[in-house]
């Protein structure tokens, strides 16, 4: 397992962050997503073996927001 943040500098509201959440139950190999729209930014736990960061990043815009990796 590893975590990374990303930021999502277009996250406006705790909606926003919620949703950003929900991916944990579509991205396979994803433990946990915490998202801050305080912060910006959106903390992802997991397995680099299911999962890579393009695909995040692709994850994150088909919900409407940019990602970048911090």
């Amino acid at each position: 397992m590893i975590k990374k943040t990303f930021k999502i500098p277009d996250m406006t509201c705790s909606n926003c962050a919620m949703k950003l959440e929900s991916l944990e139950d579509s991205l396979d190999g994803v433990k946990e997503i915490n998202a801050s729209y305080h912060r910006l930014e959106m903390v992802i736990e997991y397995d680099e073996s299911k999962l890579n960061d393009e695909q995040i990043v692709a994850a994150v815009r088909k919900k409407g927001y940019q990602a970048e990796i911090i």
